[in-house]
């Protein structure tokens, strides 16, 4: 239980740490915002070298100097809501950095070089220091050395995690396999049931022959008898499979 408690609070951090990377992306170069990061004024945010490039390709016209629009003012549209953004004299250099989240980025770039924990070995959260490597069988769950030694699972039986681990994965492997010989079974039985429903309605719509006298209402049921039969050999043959 520890174990796994220890373990679903990494996958969170985890978790958290990739959606957080998420909302850095820029959407222009679908990369993590390059500093300076500019804010427009409908909120979102954008590389600053990404805004130039698209009010460049926004005002193809405007006189440029070593890749920088000289023009003063001009607009383009946010990629991100099209709001159309209306820039001043001093283009795309007007526009507010976002120190936050130039900020942000820093601190997530620190958070990602620190060494991860190794999340193919859970520790005890009892005994921080010692790995899950047993599993109780008595209360189902896996736990460490120590919990079995003098802890919460002195008194029970355990077994090595690797050996029941493989032994739960076989069984459900036998369990799926018998499941889908089952089902394989049912579906012959089906397709025998509905060939010879498709035989007894052939036989039943089929026109007498030229020439041959109608039977009596009371041999019409003799002329069925031999279909009943067909029909009730071949579902006991399948049930019997």
């Amino acid at each position: 239980m520890s174990a796994s408690l220890n373990y679903k609070s990494f996958s969170k951090e985890q978790q958290t740490m990739d959606n957080l990377e998420k909302q850095l992306i820029c959407p222009i170069c679908l990369e993590m915002f390059t500093k300076p990061v500019v804010i427009l004024p409908c909120q979102h945010n954008l590389c600053r070298k990404c805004a130039s490039d698209i009010f460049q390709a926004s005002n193809p016209y405007l006189p440029t100097r070593g890749g920088t629009t000289v023009a003063s003012g001009g607009r383009f549209r946010c990629p991100s809501c099209r709001h159309e953004v209306v820039l001043d004299r001093h283009g795309v250099y007007g526009l507010q950095r976002n120190l936050l989240v130039e900020n942000i980025i820093d601190i997530y770039k620190q958070e990602s070089t620190r060494p991860e924990k190794k999340s193919d070995q859970p520790m005890c959260e009892e005994h921080e220091e010692e790995r899950i490597n047993i599993y109780c069988l008595n209360c189902e769950v896996p736990t460490c050395s120590l919990c079995k030694v003098f802890g919460a699972h002195k008194d029970c039986q355990v077994a090595p995690l690797t050996h029941v681990f493989q032994r739960q994965k076989s069984e459900l492997s036998d369990g799926i396999a018998i499941l889908v010989g089952s089902n394989d079974r049912v579906q012959g039985v089906i397709s025998q049931l509905e060939d010879t429903c498709k035989t007894i309605e052939i036989g039943f719509e089929a026109p007498p022959l030229q020439g041959q006298a109608a039977a009596p209402a009371s041999g019409s049921g003799a002329d069925s008898e031999p279909a009943r039969h067909i029909f009730s050999f071949s579902w006991l043959n399948s049930l019997n499979e």
